[in-house]
């Protein structure tokens, strides 16, 4: 009987062994700090065209916008989370930037890339005065824009809908102000 249970015992551990090695360990999520990610603008380089992609996506309200809803306007479209650091603090900045510049044109559209973003969102656009177009994102849509590999990454469209700069990483706001004042 000791040699059953012994062997009994040996057989799980050895298919316990495998079902670990077997599977991938996954990597906990590193939060970046704003100093980690390149503090940058470059312009944007897609094969053939500059033409920023079109989306749709559905926003807080329970509606639906097209980037091309906001077609003869400078956009910028910044890709965030609400648990990402970096991204929080530009949020000041975007909210400052529509306020003064709506008039003269200028749209901002803020896709979150947060899990379940209807259950964190709303809470988070009242919380943080956000007076700009915050769409819950979509992995086709990360993909129409080169893939986002860090956040936050920003896009500057022009009023003909091309891609004019891509910022990765934190950024100022007199770095928005600058480039967009260009292209009102």
């Amino acid at each position: 009987m000791n040699r059953i249970a012994l062997f009994i015992m040996g057989t799980l551990a050895l298919i316990i062994i495998a079902m670990v090695a077997i599977r991938p360990l996954a990597e906990p999520k590193k939060i970046i700090s704003p100093k980690e990610i390149p503090q940058k603008a470059v312009s944007a380089t897609r094969p053939g065209s500059n033409l920023a992609p079109e989306f749709s996506l559905k926003d807080a309200g329970g509606g639906e916008k097209k980037l091309s809803d906001f077609k003869g306007s400078v956009v910028i479209i910044d890709f965030w989370a609400t648990w990402c650091p970096p991204c929080r603090q530009e949020i000041p900045h975007f909210v400052d930037l529509y306020s003064q510049y709506k008039d003269q044109g200028l749209e901002i559209i803020g896709v979150s890339m947060d899990q379940s973003p209807e259950k964190v969102i709303p809470d988070f656009i009242e919380k943080n005065n956000i007076n700009y177009t915050i769409l819950f994102g979509e992995d086709n849509v990360y993909d129409l824009y080169g893939g986002i590999n860090a956040i936050p990454t920003t896009f500057l469209v022009d009023k003909e809908g091309n891609i004019r700069k891509k910022y990765i990483g934190y950024n100022g706001k007199e770095v928005f102000e600058k480039d967009i004042k260009e292209l009102l």
